[in-house]
């Protein structure tokens, strides 16, 4: 590519960082990186009454957490800055006056009130709403007229005739008829930039070469090149992406259930899972694989393989995906994972043998960090107790022998456990029962866990010692004798 590579990700903090936009970001950082250009973070902060400052630290937040390094932003500085769009409205106002000076732009004073009845007028008629250019033709001495009348104008961009062609490097060539789009604000009455104009300024003077965004905005890519034009410039490459449905074929959102990023952090779900998750969403590595690590993922993305269908969210995919990265991780790096979970419990102070110990026990079990709040009660002996379905397991009488057959070759042959011992241990316990698989298994699990599932049994023994292992027997003991 002979073009030196510069993107953009541009959210604006009007809501926490969700999915889309984090796909959004992956798409244009992997871009860059393969490309060896410049990943450009900028804050689309021009909607004041929406936007929140406190969100912009938490999407920054969201951003590094999910392994972004931008090249060029609010907090790094670069060359092109300021990249708060709040901090650059003088920048559009100097560009609004070239172009109301050149005859493309005219002062529009039309109220949110006109504007509404004139939508209403146009739907009854079975038309499509835009604005009529009322305002276009006004004199010079109209124009002075209001403004002393102390009504204050925005500024519209006069749109004009003809088609309107470029070729997106998804879906190929787009058309666009501009009697349909309608003369459109570049600068409102309260003197602030509109999106489409300042998006077009920031990304001509940030020498941005290619534009990849959500389908979302397709619609405003027309008025761009416009803008562009008008303004003598050469608009980038654009590339809209198809943006993620839920299970009802509609755009995400809430009722789909988590979207922001912060909640899926909080859920337990791994960085570089949810990163590989977005990608596949709509892209197929080159060998087919799905568990992509982030140098592959530079070395093999490309715009053209991006797929023009819209994909569905998949839960399941990403627990599935999630619970394989869990399982790669070591213990010791895993065991820093899930500590804050088990503070959020209350545990804390725990041994870091024993963390190290849980963490290589319950690795196989869990499809996100949080779900170990669920098997707690194997490991502590605060948060023990027998479930409805280890009740009814060791409420059976055939049950209750296996049960009292392993209290006492524990009691008259183990001193404690060790790994290596196990199958020994439980070649005594089939000899002694003639039980074998989930008939001897499930009914020492119940006994010793209060549960029917969980982490391997060696394991938990080993965890938990001969003294502890007997005591929870015998509580099982107690639960069959007095029902």
């Amino acid at each position: 590519m002979d073009t030196k590579v510069r993107v953009r990700f541009a959210p604006s903090p009007t809501g926490m960082l969700h999915i889309g936009n984090a796909r959004t970001a992956l798409f244009n950082y992997l871009f860059a990186k393969h490309h060896r250009g410049i990943f450009i973070l900028r804050i689309e902060d021009t909607d004041l009454d929406r936007s929140d400052y406190s969100l912009t630290d938490q999407m920054l937040k969201d951003l590094r957490w999910l392994g972004f390094d931008w090249d060029e932003g609010p907090d790094k500085g670069g060359p092109y800055g300021p990249y708060r769009q709040s901090e650059r409205l003088d920048i559009y106002r100097e560009y609004a006056n070239e172009l109301l000076i050149k005859g493309r732009v005219y002062k529009c004073f039309c109220t949110p009130d006109d504007l509404e009845r004139m939508r209403r007028q146009q739907i009854s008629k079975g038309e499509m709403p835009r604005y009529d250019g009322r305002c276009r033709n006004l004199t010079e001495e109209e124009v002075l007229k209001k403004e002393k009348g102390g009504n204050r104008p925005a500024l519209r961009f006069h749109v004009g005739r003809g088609k309107i062609s470029f070729e997106d490097l998804i879906h190929g060539k787009m058309n666009f008829d501009a009697d349909k789009i309608g003369d459109f604000i570049i600068i409102r009455s309260d003197g602030i930039a509109a999106y489409n104009f300042a998006c077009v300024i920031d990304d001509h003077l940030m020498n941005v070469s290619h534009v990849i965004r959500g389908e979302d905005h397709l619609s405003n890519t027309p008025r761009q090149i416009l803008l562009y034009k008008a303004l003598g410039w050469i608009p980038p490459f654009f590339a809209h992406h198809p943006l993620i449905l839920g299970s009802d074929r509609t755009p995400l959102s809430k009722r789909h259930g988590s979207t922001a990023v912060s909640q899926y952090r909080e859920e337990g779900f791994l960085p570089e899972a949810l990163i590989n998750y977005l990608l596949i969403l709509g892209w197929t590595s080159p060998t087919n694989e799905e568990v992509i690590p982030m140098e592959r993922m530079i070395e093999e993305f490309s715009i053209s393989s991006l797929s023009r269908n819209a994909p569905i969210h998949s839960l399941k995919k990403l627990e599935w995906l999630n619970g394989i990265y869990i399982r790669r991780k070591d213990n010791d790096e895993l065991s820093e994972l899930i500590s804050p979970y088990l503070e959020k419990e209350g545990l804390n102070n725990i041994d870091r043998d024993t963390l190290l110990k849980i963490s290589d026990a319950i690795k196989e079990n869990i499809v996100k960090l949080s779900e170990i709040k669920e098997y707690l009660g194997i490991f502590f002996d605060e948060k023990f107790n027998f479930n409805e379905e280890a009740k009814k397991i060791i409420l059976n009488d055939k049950n209750l022998k296996v049960i009292e057959t392993v209290i006492d070759i524990i009691t008259s042959t183990i001193s404690d456990f060790k790994l290596e011992e196990w199958s020994s241990f439980l070649t005594k316990v089939e000899e002694k029962t003639g039980l074998k698989g989930k008939e001897l298994l499930i009914p020492i699990r119940a006994g010793v866990t209060g549960m029917t599932k969980g982490p391997q049994l060696v394991k938990i023994f080993n965890i938990l010692g001969k003294e502890r292992v007997l005591k929870r027997l015998n509580m099982a003991l107690n639960i069959f004798y007095t029902n």
